[in-house]
């Protein structure tokens, strides 16, 4: 599940892309998914009906209809940093209980170790 809160501006070039996407071919419409889901966290099977193209004039009706809100710039700058605080936050404990169940080794620590025996070694 992608964002459901964009700002106008979002708005506006996810429009642009869904234009794109349906002028294009099969190759150039699966770059523009990508592109959306990866710069924009927008799944088109978030909002569309199963097996119907998802375009522009959709987009639209999923925004009347309120499955999308439009929000105002700092609000969904605020929003975006918080994602990424948590994100780096799971991340960062995931990589802290993988190392203590030995599944991965803790690459900066072995760094300073590393570095420590190569100190040593100059002496």
């Amino acid at each position: 599940m992608g964002r459901n809160k964009y700002s106008a501006g979002e708005i506006k070039e996810i429009g642009k892309l869904l234009r794109l996407k349906n002028a294009g071919n099969r190759l150039q419409q699966k770059l523009i998914r990508h592109d959306l889901r990866v710069d924009y966290e927008f799944n088109i099977s978030d909002f569309n009906e199963p097996g119907k193209a998802f375009g522009e004039e959709e987009l639209q009706d999923a925004i009347k209809r309120g499955a999308i809100q439009i929000l105002d710039d700092a609000t969904i700058e605020a929003m975006k940093a918080k994602r990424a605080r948590d994100k780096a936050r799971d991340e960062a404990e995931k990589q802290k209980d993988a190392i203590a169940s030995g599944e991965q080794t803790d690459w900066q620590e072995a760094m300073k170790e590393w570095n420590e025996w190569e100190s040593s070694k100059e002496k």
